[in-house]
């Protein structure tokens, strides 16, 4: 099912933007020569206004072809060729595909939020107090309520504690209730200095990360790290990201039984360069969720635009230390076991998966990348600023050039998602 709403969420993403094209190159009078979903030879297609309309075989994106689009073009329609429109018509073109994209992330952002999310959080069990030790809280106390209002989880219980007035919470420790009052200033405190009990259990395994290619699988226990025995996540944890070596055995228990797995370490991309395998936490609590409506398209439009700062925050750290090019990319293969692997938490989840891809090929799209539509707008925006279009001749060299890279790394990132998948049917055998 997974498959298949991802197969129809990219054919909608690819559309969109597409048509985001046509209908503005149509508007500023650009005639249109093909629509076409996908690449390559067509599935079937058809005629209609002049337009030749087709669905091809390799669904890998698509395409508008323009009259005079392409530079080395000599083209017989000079009124309605794309490269003898004004440069802000020519980067209004190029920018509304990507425009579509964004739109269409913050609707499936709002959407998603609105309906309902399964959720999944830790006992709400205290583990470990540190730091600055906030009135009767130790570890091994049991949260019952706070506010009020019972308490499922400890995640949940730390998100509704307020920071607007003072809170009444309930816990018991060993056989006695006790009840606590936390001033909301100290809720800052409070987060930094108390955890939940979780053990070294697996959650989720990261498609295509060290573990996923290790075959780690939801519910291994991890019992030791390079020989170390550890007790819990913190443990095992602290062991992982401060690791000397290149590469970490681990102990893990599965069904009663303990084997070893060795696997790199990658880099999580951050300063200080923490090690990771690509696993979260086990979550053993489980609920639903449903947001009252406006509160939801609220936190969803808010969070589409918290996740373009994200996303182009990881983007500019990846162009400032490119070695990490080669364990960020992810192609089809791991998208398709990403949404399944995805899916299992539930439709809303799955939905604010394909909103985030949108807003991802918006913003990739935008990259001023000859050959992307973002390579376009640079070049209507230098001819907007010199006064005239950047010479033909150069405009040509650089798309075919940056052609061949980006084909180069296509083929690189198909490379990398299907050894990844033979390595993790190598260990699952």
């Amino acid at each position: 099912m997974s498959l298949l709403l991802t197969i129809i969420a990219f054919g909608v993403m690819i559309l969109l933007h597409e048509l985001g094209h046509l209908l503005t190159a149509l508007a500023c009078g650009v005639k249109i020569e093909r629509f076409s979903i996908g690449f390559g030879s067509p599935i079937f297609s058809f005629r209609k206004r002049g337009i030749d309309f087709r669905v091809s075989w390799l669904p890998l994106g698509g395409y508008v072809k323009m009259s005079g689009e392409n530079p080395e073009d000599q083209d017989g329609d000079p009124e309605g060729s794309f490269l003898n429109k004004r440069w802000w018509q020519k980067a209004l073109i190029a920018i509304s595909g990507p425009f579509a994209n964004l739109l269409l992330g913050i609707l499936l952002f709002m959407l998603a939020f609105a309906m309902p999310q399964k959720l999944e959080d830790q006992h709400p069990v205290i583990s470990k107090v540190e730091g600055k030790v906030i009135g009767g809280f130790a570890p091994g106390g049991s949260l019952i309520s706070i506010n009020g209002k019972p308490v499922k989880g400890f995640y949940q219980w730390l998100l509704q504690v307020s920071d607007k007035q003072e809170n009444s919470i309930k816990l018991l420790r060993g056989d006695q209730e006790l009840t606590l009052s936390l001033s909301a200033s100290d809720l800052d405190s409070l987060a930094r200095s108390i955890e939940p009990q979780a053990l070294a259990i697996v959650g989720e395994v990261q498609t295509g990360m060290p573990a996923w290619r290790a075959g780690l699988q939801e519910g291994d226990r991890i019992v030791a790290v390079d020989s170390v025995m550890v007790y819990d996540w913190y443990q095992m944890r602290e062991q992982i990201v401060g690791f000397a070596k290149d590469r970490v055995s681990l102990d893990v228990e599965r069904d009663g039984k303990i084997f070893r797995r060795v696997m790199p370490l990658e880099s999580d991309g951050s300063p200080s360069n923490q090690k990771i395998i690509g696993i979260t936490q086990y979550m053993p609590i489980k609920y639903t969720e449903q947001l009252p409506l406006g509160q939801a398209f609220s936190l969803g439009f808010r969070g589409s635009f918290a996740f373009i700062d994200t996303y182009f925050e990881a983007l500019v750290n990846l162009f400032k230390t490119p070695a990490q090019l080669k364990t960020s990319v992810r192609g089809p293969v791991s998208i398709v076991s990403m949404s399944n692997q995805i899916g299992k938490r539930g439709l809303g989840s799955l939905v604010l998966f394909f909103g985030s891809i949108s807003l991802i090929l918006m913003m990739m799209n935008l990259l001023p990348i000859p050959v992307l539509d973002g390579g376009h707008i640079f070049f209507s925006l230098l001819e907007g600023i010199i006064g005239k279009p950047i010479p033909l001749k150069i405009q040509g060299i650089l798309q075919r050039i940056f052609f061949a890279l980006l084909i180069t790394l296509m083929i690189y990132v198909f490379y990398k998602d299907i050894s990844a998948l033979l390595m993790r049917m190598i260990y699952r055998a």
